[in-house]
């Protein structure tokens, strides 16, 4: 008889008593009174006051004087990159493992990204292909914090500093980290966030620019709020600077206030989600060749996105991720892959040769080595100790019947 529950065998998990995954994106009713006030209230949009409140309270948590709130994570790094001068004929150094806006940022403002491989331990920028790739024409850096890991801030902007180049943290899978006792998102010259409704805070779309330099500030200001000024009526707008091409790209109160609400309890969240990460690489860790993203040396508390496995011991040769996330999910508990990948191999990333480039040579070999390795849960997974345990057994179970995974897999391939 198998032991595989996907080939027959007892499930780790019962069907009739399946594992806690939170709810998400994350309701509660005290929100919902408050919504239904705000939207009675009328102060919708327009750096209304509720805009104006979490601005002050999410630049505050991660230590920086301002936070510019507006539509999206995209936008974001847009104006961030539009705000420090980049243009046409500039290039912006990105990691190969993102989602698309990062690279396209680049492209939006004219310039063109410069693609470099990845740490194979941390899965974010690696600092020696990054400055491997710094050119004359380089005139940003946007190291990305992905899934479960803050990128080398001290490496990344000791390399930068050397070279005169602003540093735009993506921050889009870090809300509430911090790196060396300070919030990411306050190192570089800017910090950009997203709130699209998957992540760690969510309101459906929204994203946030933080930075500690006001002529930063009120030039980022201007590019996402049709050159108004801060605290300037609607209506009563002066000239915006000659040159600065500006665009609406607010957000609104609704999602402020969301936001707001979330921001309240995410200290004990990532909390909660830090222990249960160390929980399951602890239980996790004789697993032979299986191992965990790490999550960068000087990252506490890491603002958990997403938590990968990385299957890259020779015990797996000849095993496909999906078969072992099929197992998983047979005994009660999938792991998705749940990354991106290569942004450039991405099908909607459809930018043409000339239009970006790679640091060194044609692609991002450690990066297209680890990806069909990788499986990972979201952040919603983290947030209960017995499911932390279970998930431990299924990987266990499934990692020590290699042979039945192969059985299975050759059935599915004829």
């Amino acid at each position: 008889m198998a032991n595989l529950a996907i080939l027959g065998g007892t499930r780790v998990v019962p069907e009739n008593q399946p594992l806690y995954v939170r709810p998400w994106p994350p309701r509660d009713e005290a929100t919902a009174e408050k919504l239904k006030e705000l939207y009675m209230s009328g102060q919708w949009s327009f750096n209304s006051p509720m805009e104006q409140e979490f601005e002050n309270e999410f630049a505050k948590y991660h230590g920086t004087k301002y936070a510019i709130f507006m539509a999206n994570g995209t936008t974001t790094l847009e104006c961030s990159l539009a705000a420090l001068g980049v243009g046409p004929g500039d290039e912006v150094i990105v990691p190969a493992l993102t989602w698309m806006a990062t690279a396209l940022s680049a492209f939006y403002v004219g310039a063109n990204p410069v693609i470099v491989d990845i740490d194979p331990k941390t899965l974010c920028m690696d600092p020696a292909a990054m400055e491997a790739a710094i050119t004359p024409r380089t005139k940003a850096i946007i190291p990305v914090h992905v899934y479960g890991s803050t990128a080398d801030l001290e490496k990344i902007l000791a390399i930068a500093d050397k070279h005169g180049i602003p540093v735009v943290e993506d921050c889009a899978h870090m809300q509430g980290g911090f790196w060396n006792g300070r919030g990411v998102g306050s190192w570089g010259k800017v910090g950009s966030f997203s709130f699209q409704q998957s992540k760690t805070m969510a309101s459906g779309e929204g994203g946030i620019c933080i930075t500690s330099d006001p002529e930063l500030a009120e030039k980022i200001y201007l590019l996402k709020h049709i050159g108004y000024s801060r605290g300037v009526k609607q209506g009563q707008a002066r000239h915006a600077p000659e040159g600065l091409i500006c665009h609406n790209y607010r957000a609104t109160a609704f999602q402020a206030l969301i936001l707001l609400e979330q921001l309240k309890g995410l200290h004990d969240l990532i909390e909660t989600y830090g222990k249960h990460a160390r929980l399951l690489t602890d239980l996790t860790k004789d697993i032979p060749g299986l191992r965990i993203q790490e999550p960068g040396r000087l990252a506490n508390p890491q603002g958990y996105y997403s938590f990968h496995f990385i299957f890259d011991g020779e015990q797996y040769n000849g095993i496909d991720v999906k078969t072992i996330n099929a197992a998983c999910t047979a005994e009660g508990l999938g792991i998705p892959n749940g990354t991106h990948g290569p942004v450039y191999k991405h099908p909607l990333f459809n930018l043409k040769p000339g239009q970006f480039r790679f640091g060194t040579g044609n692609n991002c070999p450690v990066c297209e080595k680890i990806f069909p390795r990788t499986l990972g849960i979201s952040h919603q997974v983290l947030t209960d100790e017995n499911t932390m345990i279970k998930l431990a057994e299924i990987l266990h179970k499934v990692t020590s019947n290699l042979d039945e995974l192969r059985q299975y897999q050759a059935s599915q391939n004829k």
